[in-house]
């Protein structure tokens, strides 16, 4: 998704290797190198900085880079622009990371499971991910690392400053940056994931009046609540403005003919679709609407349509494209 990181580590648990593999693969992700973590998030993350720099951890070194960000897979909505911000700060000062403010106030208890004493949370701040660093100082920090350090510790700055008298600039981090940490946050995941790719779509139409007004009338009346995109042309691999719409990654399609299955154009969307850089893991929506106004449309050849489209549908879902069919007869 960010053209300009070189390489991509995954550490993962050793039961989960073969797992994320097929993963990568099914999905085609590029730049991508597994490497088995260790019992504690310090070792695995120093585990994943030895790919670097260790010949005899990794069948091939990778080419060190001057800056590595090190990010949480728990936290799946960060942005280009605080990646940048974080990477670019560590540059100038070795280390960087991203924070938020306390929503909480922090507590410590006593011995007795009372109150000790509490925070003053506008002093304090929750630091979240992603960091990064000055590979060599972090690197540096980890090779200098204590068992107690690797295995009870979580903040990879504390390692930076303590053993390497890095001191971190923090970056003051999006919403977007909370984790999910409990079940029922993969529903609130799952949502913003809708939420955002139901932000535009596309709408194709033929160059006849009929469609032509559907592929107007349409547009206007969804224009109010999202943003779209009208094309009011046959389906063509090399149409530039298609292409362009593609690349800026829109992942909904509304597709207007009079043709019976006009499913050979629909194979050209996805055609480019598929050669386009939207990621995998990002469903597309794709629906068909055959408008049948012929005067001898009948209840028999709209079913034929919509199992030529069914089947067209199963084929297209392996590709992560979900294909939904409206057939309209009218006289």
């Amino acid at each position: 998704r960010i053209s300009w990181i070189s390489d991509i580590i995954v550490v993962v648990s050793p039961e989960n290797i073969e797992t994320m593999k097929t993963i990568i693969e099914k999905y085609g992700h590029k730049r991508v190198t597994v490497v088995e973590g260790g019992i504690t998030r310090h070792r695995s993350i120093f585990n994943g900085l030895k790919v670097f720099a260790e010949n005899e951890f990794s069948s091939h070194l990778l080419q060190k880079p001057e800056v590595v960000i090190i990010h949480d897979a728990v936290r799946p909505f960060v942005e280009e622009d605080i990646v940048s911000k974080v990477v670019m700060a560590a540059k100038e000062h070795g280390a960087a990371g991203a924070v938020r403010p306390l929503v909480s106030t922090v507590i410590a208890s006593a011995a007795d499971g009372c109150l000790d004493h509490s925070l003053e949370r506008a002093r304090y701040r929750a630091s979240e991910m992603p960091q990064a660093f000055l590979f060599d100082i972090i690197y540096e920090a980890y090779q200098q690392c204590t068992d107690y350090d690797l295995d009870y510790g979580t903040e990879c700055l504390h390692l930076a400053l303590k053993y390497c008298k890095t001191n971190a600039k923090l970056v003051e981090g999006t919403a977007d940056l909370w984790k999910v940490t409990y079940k029922r946050d993969l529903y609130a995941a799952e949502s913003i994931i809708k939420d955002n790719l139901s932000q535009q779509v596309c709408v194709i139409t033929g160059g006849k009046e009929t469609l032509a007004q559907v592929g107007f009338l349409l547009p206007e009346s969804l224009k109010s609540q999202i943003k779209v995109e009208a094309i009011s042309i046959p389906l063509r691999k090399n149409d530039s403005h298609l292409q362009n719409i593609i690349a800026g990654q829109c992942y909904n399609f509304v597709c207007v003919n009079d043709k019976r299955c006009a499913i050979q154009e629909t194979q050209e969307l996805v055609d480019m679709l598929e050669k386009s850089n939207i990621p995998l893991l990002c469903p597309v929506v794709l629906i068909l609407v055959h408008l049948d106004i012929s005067e001898n449309n009948s209840f028999s050849i709209g079913m034929e349509d919509l199992t030529t489209i069914k089947k067209f549908a199963r084929e297209t879902k392996k590709k992560n494209i979900l294909v939904y069919g409206l057939l309209i007869q009218y006289k």
